[in-house]
């Protein structure tokens, strides 16, 4: 049996290495964003991406919900907060398919979102921080 001298590649203490933990903090938006921030509490880049993904993702679940329900109070004129709501999840998908392949490019070491990482990153760092 091998083994690793590359930090990135050991396993941490949840069995997974911190590129799958990064790569799995993406997975399903905000909530394996919340296991991976309490799973991979001890490596802090794992703790990053799970952060950046409670914050991003978050945030998109709650723009949603604001233009589902202006939308519906709005009548006619909620088709343009439909259509708001279509363009935020397209912009979505197209965040998390890169999230998760700059995670896995990285190794699973710290990387911002691309697009919106220089707005989630210092959100993501104190969410990070504040789980021991």
């Amino acid at each position: 049996m091998t083994t690793s001298h590359n930090p990135a590649d050991r396993p941490q203490s949840t069995g997974v290495d911190k590129k799958t933990g990064a790569v799995l903090s993406y997975a399903l938006g905000w909530v394996t964003g919340v296991v991976f921030l309490f799973v991979g509490k001890h490596d802090p880049d794992v703790k990053f991406h799970a952060s950046q993904s409670i914050v991003f993702f978050g945030a998109v679940s709650v723009l949603n919900i604001v233009l589902s329900f202006l939308g519906s109070l709005l009548g006619a004129l909620g088709i343009v907060f439909g259509l708001a709501g279509l363009a935020l999840a397209v912009v979505a998908v197209v965040v998390w398919v890169l999230a998760m392949v700059r995670a896995n490019r990285s190794g699973g070491v710290r990387a911002e979102l691309p697009v919106v990482g220089r707005f989630t990153a210092p959100y993501a760092d104190r969410l990070a921080a504040s789980v021991r």
